[in-house]
């Protein structure tokens, strides 16, 4: 019996340096050799599958691709077209290298870059239609696109900046399905437990039509968050303490980076990081993947240190770091850090390194750096009481209400917060600066644009945009937009002085939104400017679509006032 397309393909890694190079990423149903076979009779690239708890998985090298052009392709399984599907009402998949990729001897052309960028997706199957949260704003990107495939509105990368998946809020399917495969009394109960059931989170959401494929023809960066594993993952020590006595955790922490690593991780790593990986080298020649992958996944619980989930990219003249804000975290009460000293010292090279020969810095991170200033007082305010400056009674208040309310952002670890705040400010710092630093963050289910009051050369920013596929309740709608009013921040300079934090290192500023409804965000960047766009996903009589709510000009002398919303359209309710 010929071998089947499970899922994919996912364009990942595209070449930014040569731009004759990309890795596609596929499941199949059984062993077998993938190709992707291009247009042009001349780039392409087979290898053969590897497997993973009887799950069978290849990221196939393309090569021979020409800069600055626009290829499409197809997926062979054992010489066997799988892909495009038959009858498939989306134009063909391609691949579009850089026009400005570096010729022998030659630094990269700038060129213009857009960076969509979103988080938190929650699956909707199409037997459960929209569900309650609305249109997906994936699947009315992969319309817009679809009708005009080559056209301006094309993200040259698409950020998931965390939550892909929802190991622990599961669709009325899937439930169904693990109460066939298990008892549902039995802990965990409705949340998955093992490999096979994190398998079938990224078949429902990577599944649907419109986003499968969107997925296959825009190159996509990855980082989990926390409901890639559970709610609140590594939020404190106490936290941990208790899931790690639970008798399902481990299985469930172990799969779920096996799962991470398969589907999200490995697409990351660029062709020549893959050539040095130890982990994919010892995947790829055993007959049998599964333990060396397991070996790995419980090395990173038990040893974070051992394992670097952040990474970097160059495109161009425009840096991207992406921060593992989860695992690397530092839980000791007395010393909370975001970034354990290593991964600092990590970002700091990262965003040094060559300083002054980009003209853009993109930080990607799950969960903001500036908040409304009420929920970044509520969270110092926290972490003081959590570490026991008011006592043990206090403390224990504080630990139940970090967890209640996801009290677990930059603000919740103040020294890591202030050397966030510092890095940028030395990045974007004097004439080697770069035009814009923006901080890229999902999470809060809502949009909004914030900036630092820094005597910084470049113009700084934080850009949240979330979800893409969820919703928030009315009463978290009405905290954020306490949270940036005057009341607010009376409000919580009072938690302050009770916690004795005193004041952040900066100030900032609401210069957008906030946004309520499903979205993505996206960044036009060219040589010394950049645009941003907020597109929102809305119901129509033809169809899901995009409605613009913002389109603003970053680099503007004059930004706008705060009152942004004042302006904006009605912001979708779904």
């Amino acid at each position: 019996m010929a071998a089947g397309l499970r899922l994919g393909p996912l364009l990942r890694h595209v070449d930014q340096d040569r731009g004759d190079s990309a890795t596609v990423w596929v499941e199949t149903d059984r062993p077998c050799t993938a190709e992707v076979r291009c247009a042009d009779g001349i780039a392409g690239g087979a290898v053969r599958t590897f497997q993973i708890a009887g799950h069978h998985y290849a990221l196939v090298p393309v090569t021979g691709l020409a800069p600055g052009t626009t290829t499409a392709y197809e997926v062979l399984l054992d010489g066997v077209r799988v892909w495009p599907l038959p009858d498939s009402p989306f134009p063909p998949s391609t691949i579009r290298t850089p026009a400005g990729a570096a010729r022998p001897g030659r630094q990269p052309e700038p060129a213009a870059l857009r960076v969509a960028f979103g988080s938190c997706r929650q699956a909707c199957p199409p037997t459960e239609g929209r569900g309650p949260h609305g249109p997906d704003a994936l699947n009315a990107l992969a319309a817009r696109l679809a009708a005009d495939p080559d056209g301006a509105d094309r993200p040259d990368v698409l950020l998931l900046l965390g939550d892909q998946v929802y190991a622990d809020q599961l669709s009325a399917g899937t439930r169904q399905w693990l109460a066939a495969r298990r008892d549902l009394a039995e802990p965990p109960g409705a949340q998955v437990a093992d490999y096979e059931e994190f398998t079938r989170l990224y078949h429902e959401s990577w599944g649907d039509p419109g986003a499968r494929w969107l997925l296959s023809t825009v190159p996509s960066l990855h980082v989990f968050d926390d409901h890639d594993i559970i709610d609140d993952w590594n939020t404190s020590a106490a936290w941990l303490a208790e899931m790690r006595a639970k008798p399902w955790w481990r299985e469930r922490i172990v799969s779920g980076l096996m799962a991470y690593w398969v589907h999200q991780h490995l697409g990351n790593l660029p062709p020549a990081e893959l050539a040095v990986d130890k982990v994919y080298r010892a995947v790829r020649e055993s007959p049998d993947g599964t333990d060396a992958l397991r070996a790995f996944a419980a090395e990173a619980d038990a040893t974070p240190g051992a394992v670097r989930w952040s990474y970097r990219r160059d495109f161009g003249r425009t840096r991207l770091l992406i921060l593992d804000t989860r695992t690397r975290r530092v839980l000791a009460e007395d010393r909370r850090a975001m970034l354990d000293p290593a991964e600092l010292r990590w970002l700091r090279e990262q965003a040094l390194d060559g300083h002054g020969g980009y003209d853009h810095l993109l930080i990607g991170t799950s969960l903001p750096w500036l908040m409304p200033p009420l929920v970044h007082d509520a969270e110092g305010w926290n972490a003081a009481l959590c570490r026991g400056v008011r006592g043990e009674r206090w403390a224990r208040f504080g630990e139940d209400l970090r967890r209640r309310s996801d009290l677990e952002h930059w603000a919740a670890f103040p020294p890591s917060f202030a050397a966030l705040s510092d890095l940028i400010e030395e990045v974007g710092t004097g004439p080697r600066a770069p035009a814009t630093v923006c901080v890229l963050s999902g999470d809060v289910h809502h949009a909004y644009v914030a900036e630092p009051r820094l005597p910084t050369t470049a113009r700084v920013f934080q850009l949240v945009a979330s979800p893409l596929h969820n919703s928030v309740h009315s009463t978290v709608r009405f905290g954020f937009r306490i949270g940036w009013s005057t009341a607010g921040r009376w409000l919580g300079r009072m938690l302050s002085r009770h916690g004795r934090t005193g004041r952040p290192p900066l100030s900032w500023r609401r210069t957008g939104g906030p946004w309520f409804g499903n979205q993505v965000m996206t960044l036009s960047l060219t040589r010394t400017s950049a645009r941003l766009q907020l597109h929102q996903a809305r119901r129509s009589e033809g169809g899901d679509g995009l409605v613009t709510v913002l389109d603003r000009d970053l680099t503007a002398t004059t930004p706008p006032p705060t009152a942004l919303t004042a302006t904006a359209p009605p912001e979708n309710t779904a």
